[in-house]
């Protein structure tokens, strides 16, 4: 849904993981959407020189979050806030179709 605004698909994840979780390192991510640990990572690291996000290391892993002192912040997590909901709607909806005897509702 938001692949065309930020860029690619490894964007879009990111970004709704890490506003449904706050803060998550790449494989937590890539495993939540069964996706390579490659182009997650990158995607973390340009948002992260861009200022979008911050990170900090916990034993071996790097952990990401927002930066809430970027200007940005606010006005795209509300945006990712409206993708979030409308992702879930269309996961209930495609469960529904996949449960119903024809297929269809």
């Amino acid at each position: 849904m938001l692949e065309g605004l930020l860029g690619n698909k490894s964007a879009e994840k990111v970004m709704l993981a890490l506003y449904a979780h706050e803060e998550l390192h790449a494989s937590a991510i890539a495993q939540m959407y069964d996706t390579a640990l490659d182009p997650i990572k990158k995607q973390l690291e340009r948002f992260e020189e861009a200022g979008f996000l911050l990170s900090r290391v916990v034993g071996r892993s790097r952990l990401y979050s927002f930066n809430q002192k970027h200007p940005i912040t606010k006005p795209l997590q509300e945006l990712l806030s409206v993708a979030s909901k409308i992702e879930k709607n269309l996961i209930i909806k495609n469960n529904r179709r996949d449960r119903s005897p024809t297929g269809d509702l």
